[in-house]
């Protein structure tokens, strides 16, 4: 079915002959193609979902939920192919793919299911009523990076709270896509509620970020990409989430468990071969410390083996595509050029895919271009601070929020993360769960996925007065 696209229901041929390749980052070959959706399909694909909004909107939500049980259960049945899909696909190693990528977010859509059964969809006050309906036609523009899990955290409660859908997956990553379509159609969902609409920004995105009876946007990437998205989209006054960029900081206090927080913060900036929006790539640590953290982060980055993402041993996968590891390479030039000091990975050989070793700098100015700009691959730099008030400004000396940790004792800790402009903050041995919200602040984006706040977006509210 990858050579179709999906809307009103049904899997259709494409009307022109225009095709994405989709390439695998690890062996740089060809696995599909993919149609690009042109502006004149997306237009038939909006204008069928308009027309399914009315009784979709007015289906109960228990029938809505009894659809999503048969989704969610089709997917759990073939969680090993999405698996290999994505490792595919995005590079990402088979059993991070399986365990978070696939298990994760399945898990999200149990939890948004028990979240949509108790849900307060109505109000009641003294003499008037509050009602949650749902926003309308609701654009899904999703990141290359975490190509199931993007697509789950905003479909989801977005079908639930009686919106109508059309998704826009990564022209890199639309493989998993394909899967969860499938899914959709083989539970049941009526004809016009969900759309797949794979193809290139400017001739998908953009339509579904202008068209008047699209009524929401949401859109996770960069977040130059996310900045066009609004402008194009703030002339209609769409509703709008943006979820964006972030160079988020780990903070280390004096009295830390210095092995939590190193396994932490490696964890977190290697994940996903540091291709994740969240990932912890500033490392804040006392200069009383330095030394010695330098020297455990140089211990530690041996954990990390780099290969074949098939190999269930493996914990860091390539690259996906030439672009961003040429971005990375970019980047490795720079951190010498602004004098930051190479202390452990950086060399590399040329493999058949993608591939570039977790790397760590030190010695890093915190508003050098290296601590301040995105580079979306398994980089860690180190700065050092002199008191906590100086690890508080360098935490927030940067126009992202999206996330962040800190470690120490745990009052300090907590002061410090009371303080950080972030979205999201890990303090010690806090576990992250899906049920609470996800997003940034600043540039890193405005409002929120995940749990029952992943719900607001998608809702409008309406008070009627009378008994």
């Amino acid at each position: 079915m990858t050579n179709k696209l999906y809307y009103n229901g049904k899997w259709q041929d494409p009307l022109h002959q225009d095709t994405i390749a989709v390439e695998n980052p690890a062996t740089r070959e060809i696995i599909a193609h993919v149609p690009a959706a042109s502006e004149e399909e997306v237009n038939l694909a909006i204008e069928h979902a308009a027309r399914a909004l009315p009784d979709w909107r007015a289906t109960p939500v228990e029938k809505r939920i009894e659809l999503m049980e048969k989704f969610v259960t089709i997917l759990e049945s073939r969680q090993e192919k999405l698996a290999e899909i994505i490792t595919s696909e995005l590079g990402t190693p088979v059993r991070l793919a399986l365990n978070m990528h696939v298990r994760g977010y399945l898990q999200n859509i149990r939890n948004d299911m028990k979240i949509a059964k108790t849900y307060p969809w109505v109000d009641e006050y003294d003499g008037y009523k509050v009602y949650k309906e749902s926003v309308g036609v609701v654009a899904c523009l999703t990141p290359w990076n975490y190509p199931m899990g993007q697509v789950i955290l905003k479909i989801v409660p977005a079908l639930l709270a009686g919106n109508v859908v059309l998704l826009k997956p990564s022209q890199k990553t639309p493989l998993v896509a394909y899967e969860i379509t499938k899914a959709i159609d083989e539970a049941g969902f009526p004809a016009g509620v969900f759309s797949l609409l794979p193809g290139r920004g400017a001739e998908v995105g953009n339509v579904l970020a202008t068209h008047p009876l699209v009524n929401l946007v949401t859109f996770t990437g960069s977040t130059k990409g996310g900045t066009e998205v609004a402008k194009l989209a703030q002339d209609d006054v769409k509703r709008v989430v943006l979820e964006l960029g972030g160079k988020s900081p780990s903070v280390i206090l004096e009295g830390a468990d210095l092995e939590l927080a190193l396994k932490r913060t490696l964890d977190k900036v290697f994940l996903n071969t540091g291709q994740t929006c969240s990932a912890f790539s500033r490392l804040l640590v006392p200069k009383s410390m330095k030394e010695e953290i330098e020297k455990l982060a140089c211990e530690k980055i041996k954990n990390y083996s780099v290969g074949d993402p098939l190999d269930k041993d493996v914990r860091i996968g390539p690259l996906n595509g030439t672009a961003q590891k040429e971005k990375v390479l970019k980047y490795m030039n720079i951190a010498k050029e602004e004098g930051a000091r190479l202390l452990c990975g950086g060399e590399y050989e040329e493999l058949e895919g993608y591939y570039f070793p977790p790397t760590i700098f030190t010695d890093v100015d915190n508003l050098s271009r290296l601590a301040q700009e995105e580079i979306f691959g398994p980089i860690l730099c180190i700065t050092e601070y002199d008191g906590i008030d100086e690890a508080i400004r360098l935490a927030n000396e940067t126009v992202y929020g999206l996330s962040g940790a800190v470690f120490g004792p745990e009052k300090e800790a907590f002061h410090v993360a009371s303080n950080i402009r972030a979205g999201v903050l890990v303090v010690n041995d806090g576990k992250q769960t899906t049920a609470g919200p996800f997003g940034g602040m600043k540039h890193s984006g405005y409002g929120r996925e995940g749990g029952i706040y992943g719900f607001e977006p998608f809702v409008e509210l309406k008070v009627i007065y009378g008994e």
